[in-house]
């Protein structure tokens, strides 16, 4: 049995190596579906882990009220509803039983200038103690912002890699002046450096005291609430807590729905899940079309190869071979094709990534899993395609074989 596979196998190759331009133009749409499939998996893989990367310094553990619901699509209603404020804050503060830390957070986009250098749009948060622990804001260099300077709105501020690279280039940041909106200020640290996402430096930051900032830049703005649960408090008695708090203070009436949002990291995440579940959908969709071209442009020249060798299956009848080793045989040729594409669209798609990653602010990430992935399907297409020419050869007459011309 092994044998007989081992011997329809080699002489499979051997009839795709006579019609080598016919076997790779043959093997194109197989070549085109694989590699799309290849190439927009290693693209979704690049986006989730940049993703991944981005969110990471919010704290998987961090709940934030906000204005907006993160999943709602209904921006007319929300429009609609007050900002959250101190109200919000200070009710918070006093009634909550299952939050550790709670601390607001303003943030605007100020240009900064250090001399005649500057950077257009730098993030600005303004926070209130202990905002900056809770979204992971860590000093390599210098010092954090201290309760002294919470407490006396200190012109203080931590600034980003990006912000110390590109205006101090030649020395130590710490200590100096920078002109954050026109303010001048000093620089107490410099953050950790957490780099880019989706093509946006994560380092353009400035963080000052929550007092520091609204002297300079008004308070009329949309404030976000950080809270972290305490270690044994479950979040979601913790997000039902803040809920019965912000609804009785906002006095919204029984019934009615929230006029506030209250946000989790999972639930951004589940958003991205979605949006990129599309992008499978349609890495699906595309890929079926090509692979089903493929597939039929592989039954079609193995057609055409069974009407060409009618006499050689005649002959090789005519010497004892069973109908079972000429579909085994024609079958093989089917797959062994079919995978040859799918081996070259595996490289292309690879290869595709590799540009993508290189020349466009998109990541991409290879998975070594998705060679199986091209290979598999590539071989199923084969066997599915190649069982009708395969059938047709087994079938033939020997003695009509023979007779052919």
């Amino acid at each position: 049995m092994i044998h007989g596979l081992m011997e329809s196998g080699r002489l499979a190759v051997e009839s795709l190596r006579s019609n080598t331009m016919r076997s790779l133009l043959t093997t194109l749409g197989i070549v085109i579906g694989i590699s799309t499939v290849i190439a927009i998996i290693s693209v979704i893989q690049g986006l989730n882990r940049a993703f991944a990367a981005q969110i990471s310094g919010m704290g998987s553990d961090v709940i934030y009220v906000q204005k907006w619901n993160w999943t709602s699509n209904d921006w007319t209603q929300l429009r609609k509803w007050k900002d959250i404020g101190f109200k919000e804050l200070h009710a918070i503060q006093r009634s909550s039983h299952l939050v550790d830390k709670v601390a607001p957070m303003f943030v605007t986009m100020r240009k900064v200038k250090n001399g005649r250098r500057y950077i257009d749009e730098a993030t600005v948060y303004g926070f209130g103690v202990g905002g900056p622990e809770i979204r992971g804001a860590v000093p390599m260099a210098g010092r954090a912002l201290t309760p002294v300077d919470f407490d006396g709105s200190r012109e203080v501020v931590l600034i980003g890699w990006d912000i110390a690279e590109k205006l101090f280039p030649h020395e130590s940041p710490v200590g100096k002046p920078l002109t954050v909106g026109g303010k001048r200020l000093q620089i107490v640290g410099v953050l950790e450096k957490k780099g880019n996402a989706f093509g946006e430096s994560l380092d353009a930051t400035v963080i000052m005291p929550i007092g520091t900032f609204m002297k300079h830049f008004g308070r009329r703005r949309m404030m976000t609430i950080t809270v972290v649960p305490k270690a044994n408090a479950d979040p979601d008695e913790t997000i039902d807590e803040l809920r019965g708090i912000l609804r009785r203070v906002r006095k919204v009436p029984f019934g009615q729905p929230d006029t506030f949002g209250i946000n989790r990291i999972d639930a951004l995440q589940e958003l991205y899940r979605t949006l990129t579940g599309g992008l499978y959908a349609a890495m699906i969709g595309v890929g079926s079309i090509s692979l089903l071209v493929g597939g039929v442009g592989i039954m079609n020249i193995m057609l055409v190869s069974v009407t060409e060798r009618t006499k050689e299956i005649g002959i090789r009848k005519a010497l004892g071979a069973r109908p079972r080793a000429i579909l085994l045989q024609f079958l093989l040729e089917a797959i062994v094709l079919s995978c040859l594409g799918g081996v070259l669209g595996t490289w292309l798609g690879f290869g595709i990534a590799a540009l993508v990653d290189a020349v466009s602010p998109v990541p991409a990430s290879v998975q070594p899993w998705s060679i199986g992935i091209g290979l598999g399907f590539s071989a199923t297409v084969g066997l599915v395609f190649g069982v009708l020419p395969a059938r047709r050869a087994a079938a033939k007459n020997p003695i009509d074989c023979l007779r052919y011309e």
